[in-house]
C-alpha cells in the first residue's frame, strides 16, 4: 500500500493506517511527507471520540525505577474512567550492543483489544537522545490528528541533562520518589527546571514528608513561577485525581 493510501485510511480512522504510520515516523522513513500532509489536512480529529478541551501532550519523566510506566497506567485508567480517550508513547531503551529493546513499559498499563480509546505505542529509544524516542514530534501530531485529545510520553529513566521532551510536550510532570536525597540539588540543575508539576512518587514510603519538603523550598522561590507538587502513590491508587487536577491547571498554547 503507498503512503497516500495509508493517510487516507488514516484521516478515515483507521487504526491499522495510524499504526503503520507511526512505524514510519518512529524509523525516519518518509517523515517529511507525513509532516507535509498534516500540515495540509490539518490536525483535525478522525472518527475517535474525543473530549472538549484543547489537545495535551503531558511527558511524565524521572530517573529510572520511579515509577514512571505504572503511573501512566493509573492515568490511563483514570481518563477512561472520564470516558476520555487517551494515547500513549513510551520510550524504552534500547542496547547500545544489540539495538534491542525490550518494549517492556507496557506490561504495567491497562489495555483492552475492544477498547478503542486507548492507543499505547512503545518506541525503542537509542541512547544519546536525552530519554525521548527520534521523530517524536511527527508521532504526537499523528496522535493528535486521528483524535487523541490526551497524548502521555513516557520517557526513558532520565537525569539531570535529559530534558529534550520538553521541546515535544505540552506539560512535564517530574516524578521524584522517596530516599533521594541529596540527589535532588543534582536534579535542580536539570529537569525540575523544566517541570510544569512535580510528583512525589511511592509517597507511601518512608521519607516523603522530607522528599516534599525539599522540594517546596527548591521549586517555589519568591520571584519564580509556582510549580505544584503533588503526592501520589500508584499503589494505593492515592492523589491520582489531586495530580491530574494540576495538570489540567497548566496553561498551554
Amino acid at each position: 500500500m503507498s503512503l497516500d493510501e495509508l493517510i487516507e485510511r488514516f484521516r478515515r480512522g483507521d487504526r491499522a493506517a495510524l499504526s503503520r504510520l507511526l512505524t514510519f515516523a518512529a524509523q525516519g522513513d518518509r517523515t517529511d511527507k507525513i509532516r507535509a500532509a498534516l500540515d495540509t489536512g490539518g490536525d483535525s480529529a478522525s472518527s475517535t471520540p474525543t473530549t472538549h478541551h484543547s489537545p495535551r501532550t503531558i511527558a511524565v519523566t524521572g530517573s529510572g525505577g520511579v515509577g514512571k510506566s505504572t503511573l501512566v497506567g493509573k492515568l490511563i485508567e483514570l481518563l477512561r474512567g472520564r470516558n476520555e480517550p487517551v494515547a500513549v508513547l513510551a520510550c524504552d531503551p534500547q542496547s547500545s550492543l544489540t539495538g534491542g529493546a525490550l518494549l517492556g513499559d507496557r506490561i504495567r498499563m491497562p489495555t483492552r483489544p475492544d477498547d478503542s480509546g486507548v492507543f499505547i505505542r512503545s518506541l525503542a529509544t537509542p541512547s544519546g537522545h536525552s530519554g525521548v524516542a527520534p521523530h517524536l514530534d511527527v508521532m504526537v501530531r499523528l496522535l493528535r490528528a486521528f483524535g487523541f485529545r490526551n497524548v502521555l510520553i513516557e520517557t526513558v529513566g532520565a537525569g539531570q541533562g535529559d530534558t529534550a521532551v520538553r521541546d515535544v510536550a505540552d506539560i512535564v510532570a517530574v516524578l521524584v520518589q522517596p530516599e533521594t536525597g541529596d540527589d535532588l540539588q543534582w536534579e535542580k540543575a536539570g529537569q525540575l527546571e523544566i517541570a510544569d508539576v512535580v510528583v512525589v512518587h511511592k509517597a507511601d514510603l518512608p521519607g516523603a514528608d522530607r522528599v516534599e519538603s525539599q522540594l517546596r523550598e527548591l521549586l517555589n522561590l519568591p520571584g519564580c513561577r509556582t510549580v505544584p507538587v503533588v503526592r501520589v502513590s500508584s499503589s494505593k491508587s492515592e492523589g491520582l485525581v489531586e495530580l491530574w487536577r494540576a495538570i489540567e491547571s497548566v496553561p498551554t498554547g
